[in-house]
């Protein structure tokens, strides 16, 4: 029973919460003892949160999903989770997250809030509406990001960093309904609704201005943000964004990718060096190249 209910609490998902870590290092309190721990409990309060929500999913969805070939093997669908369980566990869930929410910080347990209600609309109406769907999930990583902003009484985090979290996530998210598209093919309809609104030409049309937008953004953030060190150095980090995005792209178009964006990470090792890269030489400028 336990581990049926780890499975419908989704942890693979959970590592999208660590945009809550973002404004953390880039406003130069990654070895502040204090924020680190606030980040971190936000972290574990974002994971139970959205564990909720799944669980809430699968509970409104198990009907539909027992007449799918592979949801059908979801824990509630397949009947090794009791449905009672699963509504105590979500009560339990929610209640801890926006209690340890505000107790941590009001305006950090306001944006979980917003961040429930943002999932739940977009689970139960919005994810069936066409463009709609992946605005609202790009929202919810703005949404983590500004969580973890207020947490760490920023002072030196640039607004630019919004404009790449948005521009970022929807490339993804763009990447990820095409694959489906590809792989589903005329069963895409049945799989997710939302997909007969979509095609190819629409969407690399949108992956298209979303990926220039992207990459603009986040050349402008390196040399014009105010709390980067005054020798530009944070430009050198633009070639491992560059070649992320291409990699990206390649995976995408030629290897038919793009399905489980976190999953792909881990899978991909030019993938996972870019990032890996872009990470460490991110820190390195910020905390040491003053």
């Amino acid at each position: 029973m336990l581990l049926a209910l780890l499975k419908t609490m989704r942890p693979r998902q959970w590592a999208k919460n660590a945009a809550v870590f973002v404004t953390l290092v880039f406003d130069s309190k990654l070895f502040d003892p204090l924020y680190l721990s606030r980040t971190a409990i936000a972290f574990v309060l974002l994971c139970l949160l959205a564990s909720a929500v799944y669980i809430v999913n699968d509970i409104a969805d198990i009907e539909k999903d027992r007449l799918h070939p592979k949801k059908r093997f979801r824990p509630l669908a397949a009947g090794s989770l009791s449905k009672n369980v699963a509504v105590a566990a979500a009560a339990l869930f929610l209640v801890a997250a926006l209690g340890g929410g505000f107790a941590l910080h009001f305006n950090f347990g306001i944006l979980a809030a917003l961040y429930l209600v943002v999932n739940l609309l977009y689970s139960f109406w919005l994810k069936n509406v066409v463009i709609v769907d992946v605005l609202l999930v790009a929202s919810g990583f703005v949404i983590r990001v500004g969580a973890g902003t207020v947490l760490v009484d920023a002072v030196r985090f640039s607004p630019w960093l919004y404009v790449c979290t948005t521009l970022l996530s929807l490339f993804i998210l763009l990447g990820k309904r095409r694959h489906e598209i590809s792989i589903l093919s005329i069963e895409a309809n049945n799989h997710r609704p939302v997909l007969a609104n979509y095609n190819h030409e629409l969407l690399d049309q949108m992956i298209g201005i979303v990926t220039t937008c992207a990459i603009i953004a986040y050349s402008f953030y390196t040399f014009s943000a105010e709390n980067l060190p005054e020798n530009h150095a944070m430009m050198l980090t633009v070639p491992f964004v560059l070649y992320g995005i291409f990699r990206y792209l390649y995976l995408i178009h030629v290897q038919r990718e793009g399905g489980a964006p976190d999953e792909l990470l881990f899978r991909d090792r030019p993938l996972l060096i870019a990032v890996a890269l872009w990470v460490i030489s991110v820190v390195g400028i910020l905390y040491f190249g003053q």
